[in-house]
């Protein structure tokens, strides 16, 4: 990011606003977490940003060096919370822990949908979930931080030519998880990934609401 696109509020700058801390102690220890991560992480452009936050979500600088940036996902993300583009996650717990302040799409939870198409197709609740919404993905953000069956599920519904905003799939565990991030990143759509077996809710939330931050701050991307 240039300097010339910096602006007041723009944590590459002075200065540093947190939405989600909505007290003094929570900001200060926010302030305090993003001001380490910034000297460990770098702090030359949004995916920096990214970086840094999930790097403080996890409690380790190690998950900067696995964060997947591709076809620049973060100003993709960005103008589509500005257009009001909905949130779609996998799990409740994505759901609940993403920033409801500061953008009028809303954030549902594939959990809700679906359930007959997990009986018949004996597949994951959360994958017959995104099924059930497929005329919903065109346009959205995809938020998928454990189900790995879930993103395998939207990876094929984009090869199949349905074309969400962004996504973001950080699923964690040994089963599924490394392949499907490596099949998200072949495709051409914006993404947020990591590497590996490495991930999870904390890595995805904290990506989206990043994102949702630098969209408050109104900072060129």
């Amino acid at each position: 990011m240039s300097k010339e696109s910096l602006r007041h509020g723009d944590i590459t700058a002075s200065t540093y606003i947190d939405p989600g801390a909505t007290t003094g102690e929570a900001y200060e220890i926010s302030k305090k977490s993003r001001t380490l991560a910034r000297k460990m992480v770098g702090n030359e452009n949004p995916e920096d940003r990214v970086r840094q936050r999930c790097s403080v979500a996890v409690g380790d600088f190690a998950m900067a060096e696995l964060m997947r940036f591709n076809h620049d996902p973060v100003p993709a993300i960005v103008n589509a919370l500005k257009n009001g583009a909905p949130i779609i996650t996998d799990i409740r717990m994505v759901q609940v822990g993403i920033q409801k302040k500061g953008h009028a799409g809303g954030v549902i939870c594939a959990l809700d949908f679906g359930e007959t198409i997990a009986r018949e197709r004996q597949i994951t609740r959360s994958s017959a979930g995104f099924v059930a919404l497929k005329d919903r993905i065109p346009g959205s953000i995809v938020v998928i931080g454990n189900a790995p069956s879930a993103l395998l599920s939207v990876c094929a519904m984009i090869q199949e030519g349905i074309r969400p905003a962004a996504v973001i799939g950080t699923p964690v565990g040994f089963v599924n998880a490394a392949e499907s991030k490596a099949l998200l990143r072949t495709l051409e759509i914006p993404s947020i990934s990591t590497e590996g077996t490495r991930g999870g809710t904390p890595v995805a939330v904290a990506a989206v609401n990043e994102c949702i931050t630098i969209l408050i701050e109104g900072t060129n991307v």
